[in-house]
């Protein structure tokens, strides 16, 4: 399965954007949508009027921004809007420090929305570079025992990388982030802000960025798993035309 990650700038750029993936890619039936603050539409509003053409809406949800009390709340929400899916992320901390903040983690949301709503599928985030190795997948073994269905990770831009991770969690469902960095001030944000790791051959071209798409595409045929793209300030047609 293949997932385009969507920002919800809008409704216009919402609709837009699904537009452009049932015209130009219509192998693409899933989206996921980050819930960002800056931005008046939520994630969760945005999955609903993106699922209105597309078979799957995935929202994020901020397991930061509620109590472990809402869930019932959150739950109740997403069945209303047809959304029998998210994924719940622990969020970045606002910049508007009067928004109330939670120590909800997202172990602890997953628990909450399972045990309300069983046939919810939850997925949980996978980020490999901000802990130690151990470390995350602790933290990832405890999101599952907690009834997450599957995990989304932070893009990868080596194979060789996702491969170890694929070795060590072979009975997940997983769906591999893939993001296009065509600048080397978008390569510095990643290895500062997120810590990414790059390989020695990486460049900052669309070219690179397109042929290891097409390489993470052969690579998850071959392992039977998913991938969703993340096209930030890049034209979805120039990085996937063709690929997809």
């Amino acid at each position: 399965m293949i997932s385009i990650e969507l920002v919800p700038r809008s409704e216009a750029s919402i609709t837009a954007d699904v537009d452009l993936i049932r015209n130009a890619f219509p192998a693409v039936s899933m989206v996921n949508i980050p819930d960002l603050l800056r931005f008046d539409l939520r994630s969760w509003e945005a999955c609903a009027l993106a699922k209105t053409h597309l078979e799957r809406a995935v929202p994020h949800i901020r397991a930061m921004d509620y109590p472990v009390k809402a869930a019932g709340q959150l739950a109740s929400r997403l069945e209303g809007l047809g959304l029998r899916e998210a994924l719940v992320v622990q969020g970045d901390s606002p910049q508007d420090l009067a928004r109330p903040v939670h120590p909800t983690t997202s172990a602890e949301l997953i628990r909450a929305l399972k045990d309300i709503d069983p046939g919810l599928r939850v997925y949980a985030a996978f980020d490999p570079y901000r802990r130690g190795l151990r470390t995350e997948l602790e933290a990832v073994h405890e999101k599952i025992e907690a009834g997450a269905t599957g995990l989304f990770t932070q893009p990868f831009f080596d194979l060789g990388f996702m491969q170890v991770f694929a070795d060590v969690l072979p009975e997940t469902e997983v769906y591999w982030g893939i993001s296009p960095v065509v600048t080397p001030g978008s390569k510095r944000y990643w290895e500062v802000k997120n810590q990414a790791l790059f390989p020695s051959t990486f460049e900052p071209t669309l070219d690179w960025n397109r042929e290891f798409a097409k390489q993470s595409l052969e690579w998850a045929e071959r392992e039977s798993t998913n991938l969703y793209f993340m096209p930030i300030r890049v034209d979805f047609s120039d990085y996937l035309g063709g690929l997809l």
